[in-house]
């Protein structure tokens, strides 16, 4: 859902990276509130007494480090996940365009979702791995690392068990898509101008609003993914999840039969509370990334400074800039050669 605005004066690998360190960043220091949000989605005693008692709970049984438990294995995620998505976004994009290039803002969005799934695919065992931490004791635990917890899963349940759940990212793509378009379908109305004259503070706000939206709505199929994959008759008390089913649509029931339908929800709060600033980390690294990047391209005088290098044109990509200097700098050379001939 976090996306940052692509700048062509940075190479591909540059804004990869850019956007995997911002990402990383962002991540980590959220990451207490993805803790709690996990562990209440699953229904661990930890979120029996609400958001603040979560904290408490973890601190008194786990200590400092329990926060942090799983980051590793979403921050591993980023790059491939990245890249994966770039790549079908882009390939999905080039197939709806029409014959001058343009493509509707639903089919862009739809585009967005169909490539989050993808992607998702591609990633999802460290996902797993990532719960199956989160939901573990740290002081006692099952799974020692990423690697450890794949392999060890992988031993005893099967390959499919690294997959459990898979089929629910594709159901909340849909509300997840729905709840985007409706936001940017508004967001002119909301701001009574056009898009294109969006300041960078107006598209953070768009992106949190259009983030809180989208993830509500499909936050039930959230719940149930993140309970199937912490399920398992091998870990202690069945991983810590407070209903038992046989699959999906059981998940659903048992959990509206034994916690009420707005228990789907339980976690919101600590997801709300964490796009604001995940979003602001994220688009304040990458801009201080990207910064340091656009230094060492030539682009600007200070890797602290916005100020535009005098006599770049800023229209030129990375390799065309470099290309230009090349030949400024062989016809100064050739100049110089001229003119001791010239002397002799």
């Amino acid at each position: 859902m976090a996306t940052v605005k692509k700048d062509n004066r940075l190479t591909r690998s540059q804004s990869f990276v850019c956007v995997g360190f911002a990402g990383f960043f962002s991540k980590t220091v959220t990451s207490p509130l993805e803790v709690v949000k996990i562990k209440s989605q699953v229904g661990t005693f930890h979120s029996k007494r609400g958001f603040w008692q979560s904290f408490l709970l973890i601190y008194q049984n786990e200590g400092l480090r329990g926060f942090w438990k799983g980051n590793l294995a979403s921050c591993l995620r980023l790059f491939p996940y990245n890249a994966v998505h770039l790549a079908t976004y882009r390939k999905i994009v080039h197939l709806h365009m029409d014959e001058l290039g343009f493509i509707s803002q639903w089919r862009a969005i739809f585009a967005g979702g169909l490539a989050g799934v993808v992607a998702a695919l591609a990633t999802y065992p460290l996902e797993v791995a990532e719960t199956r931490l989160i939901i573990q004791n740290c002081r006692q635990p099952t799974y020692i690392g990423v690697a450890h917890s794949l392999s060890k899963i992988y031993k005893n349940e099967g390959l499919l068990a690294l997959y459990r759940g898979f089929s629910l990212t594709v159901l909340g793509a849909v509300p997840f898509s729905v709840g985007c378009y409706a936001v940017y379908m508004n967001l002119d109305k909301l701001w009574q101008e056009p898009p294109v004259r969006f300041t960078p503070l107006q598209n953070l706000i768009n992106g949190c609003l259009a983030a809180g939206v989208a993830q509500t709505l499909s936050y039930p199929f959230e719940t149930v993914k993140r309970k199937m994959q912490a399920q398992s008759a091998r870990l202690p008390h069945f991983g810590g999840v407070d209903v038992h089913f046989t699959g999906m649509i059981d998940c659903f029931i048992q959990v509206i039969k034994h916690n009420g339908v707005l228990s789907l929800w339980n976690g919101l709060t600590a997801n709300t509370i964490k796009i604001v600033p995940c979003f602001g980390l994220l688009f304040t690294c990458f801009e201080m990334c990207k910064q340091v990047c656009l230094y060492r391209n030539g682009y600007i005088i200070s890797p602290l400074s916005y100020k535009l290098t005098p006599g770049v044109d800023q229209s030129l990509g990375p390799n065309e800039l470099e290309e230009v200097k090349r030949h400024l700098k062989n016809r100064h050379f050739g100049s110089g050669d001229s003119s001791l001939r010239n002397r002799w």
